[in-house]
């Protein structure tokens, strides 16, 4: 069989190159109302910390990509805040696909769009998901859920396909409900419980978020280390602010 010729120093100059902002994977579901409430609040999370953050949300419930997107995606960028950048996209990941059908070139087109953002929180769902994270490396998806049992068998069917299709082995866990609830710990451990027996995964991280609290309250300090485990290869000295102030996806 003929072989092209390889680069010999392709590999070097991934090793050297700028890494850009950290791909936050998180599981969009069809028919979960409380999504935007919890990208919010995983937005705060990160703001906290003085990152700054770039939300694209192809979720099911988004507006479709623009056809600017294709061209020049920096420019369908809108600002929320200095810190904070948005990108509405529902089927974005289908425009970046390759001959497998994978859309991993979209993690390096979302990075040159806001070379700026230490974060870049991808919202979309499970199999638009597999696509971009397919030889991604290491991430750790977050998935949603509420208290629903739908919501639950789909957020344990997205983590096997996860594990299957892109090899992920790591997951993080946000809950639509009460913190104190026993039901809402009940469906975090039933969860994680099914990904160590059966996936041989591990979900080590949940945190709740009340729903009916919306983000008056600041970051719990289950949310606050869901956002910082997500954040594989982050150097510490990426901060840029103290805590900050932002306008929320939901209006």
């Amino acid at each position: 069989m003929l072989r092209t010729p390889r680069d010999q120093a392709a590999g070097l100059r991934r090793l050297f190159a700028p890494r850009g902002g950290v791909l936050v994977p998180v599981l969009a579901q069809a028919g979960l109302e409380a999504a935007e409430l919890m990208l919010d609040a995983l937005v705060g999370a990160y703001l906290e910390r003085g990152l700054q953050v770039l939300v694209v949300d192809a979720g099911p419930a988004a507006k479709p990509a623009p056809e600017l997107a294709r061209i020049n995606l920096a420019a369908c960028l809108e600002a929320l805040s200095d810190d904070v950048q948005f990108l509405e996209a529902r089927g974005l990941p289908g425009h970046y696909l390759d001959a497998r059908g994978n859309a991993g070139s979209l993690v390096e087109a979302l990075r040159s769009a806001a070379p700026q953002a230490d974060v870049i929180l991808l919202h979309a769902p499970v199999a638009e998901l597999a696509r971009v994270l397919v030889g991604q490396g290491d991430c750790r998806p977050i998935l949603l859920t509420d208290l629903q049992p739908q919501a639950m068998t789909q957020a344990y069917a997205a983590m096997k396909w996860l594990q299957q299709r892109a090899h992920c082995q790591v997951f993080g866990l946000l809950v639509a409900g009460h913190p104190r609830l026993a039901l809402t710990r009940r469906i975090a451990e039933q969860l994680a419980d099914c990904a160590e027996r059966f996936l041989g995964a591990a979900l080590p991280v949940w945190a709740a978020l009340d729903p009916r609290a919306g983000l008056r309250a600041a970051p719990s300090a289950e949310l606050r280390r869901l956002a910082r485990d997500s954040l594989l290869g982050l150097e510490p000295q990426r901060v840029h602010h103290g805590a900050l102030e932002y306008a929320p996806l939901m209006t």
